[in-house]
C-alpha cells in the first residue's frame, strides 16, 4: 500500500537530505560536461500501481566515454511475482542472485545517481516505476532532469514526405539502425548499455542540428 502521508522536510532522512542538496549546484551546460546516468529497470509487470521493480541497472557516460567500471546493478527481493514477464527478463523469484529490501536498493541508487541527467528509452517507465517506490517509502520524487531516447531519436529523422514518423521507437529498432548488438536485451544492465550507445550515436546526429547544450536536448521535449 502507497504511503500517501507525505514526510515533510524536517523528516526526511539524511540520505535523501544529501541528494536534495546536490541539485544546488547548476549542472554545465555544455552537453561534454555533463554526467549522465543511463538506466534501466527490470519490473514484473506493466502496472505502475500492482507490479514492482526486481532490478536497475545504470551506467555514466561523460565526455562521448561509457564508464563500464562505473556501472550499477542492484537485484530487489519482492513477494510480487509475475511468470510471464519472468520468460523476458530471466529473473527467477528463488534464483541465486543476491537480493536488497527495496528501500536499501533505492539508498544506493540514489547514492549512485546523484544530481546527474537520467537518459533511459521509454523514460516515463523507469522514472514512474522507481518514483512509485520511493513514494512507497514516504520519499518525494526524484529530482534530476531527465531524457528519453525514443524521444531524441526522432529529433534526428529527415522531414520528408517519404517518411512517417512513428509515436514510439523501441529499443530493438534502435539497436538495429545503429547496429547494435542486442546479446544482453532484456537485462536492465545490458538494455541500459544498448541505450547508452544508442544515446551517443543521437548525440553525434543532434550535433549536426546544432544542438550541442542540455538546454537544447530539454527544448526537444
Amino acid at each position: 500500500m502507497i504511503n500517501f502521508f507525505k514526510k515533510s522536510k524536517l523528516d526526511l532522512p539524511d540520505y535523501w537530505l544529501e541528494y536534495e542538496n546536490l541539485f544546488k549546484t547548476k549542472q554545465p551546460e555544455n552537453i561534454q560536461d555533463i554526467t549522465f546516468v543511463v538506466l534501466d529497470t527490470e519490473t514484473t509487470g506493466f502496472s505502475y500501481q500492482e507490479d514492482r521493480m526486481l532490478c536497475i541497472g545504470a551506467l555514466k557516460l561523460k565526455n562521448n566515454d561509457i564508464n563500464i567500471g562505473d556501472s550499477f546493478e542492484v537485484f530487489i527481493h519482492q513477494d510480487h511475482y509475475n511468470q510471464e514477464t519472468a520468460e523476458i527478463h530471466g529473473i527467477l523469484k528463488e534464483g541465486k542472485t543476491t537480493r536488497l529490501e527495496e528501500l536499501e536498493a533505492l539508498k544506493l541508487f540514489l547514492a549512485y545517481l546523484k544530481n546527474s541527467v537520467i537518459v533511459a528509452h521509454h523514460a516515463g517507465f523507469d522514472v514512474t516505476f522507481i518514483n512509485m517506490a520511493l513514494e512507497r517509502h514516504g520519499l518525494p520524487k526524484l529530482k534530476n532532469k531527465i531524457l528519453d531516447t525514443s524521444t531524441l531519436y526522432k529529433k534526428t529523422l529527415i522531414r520528408s514526405n517519404l517518411l512517417v514518423k512513428k509515436e514510439h521507437y523501441s529499443l530493438d529498432e534502435l539497436a538495429e539502425k545503429f547496429s547494435i548488438s542486442v546479446k544482453d536485451r532484456h537485462t536492465a544492465l545490458g538494455d541500459a548499455y544498448i541505450t547508452a550507445i544508442a544515446f551517443l550515436k543521437i548525440l553525434v546526429k543532434l550535433k549536426e542540428k546544432k544542438i550541442t547544450t542540455l538546454k537544447q536536448l530539454l527544448r526537444i521535449y
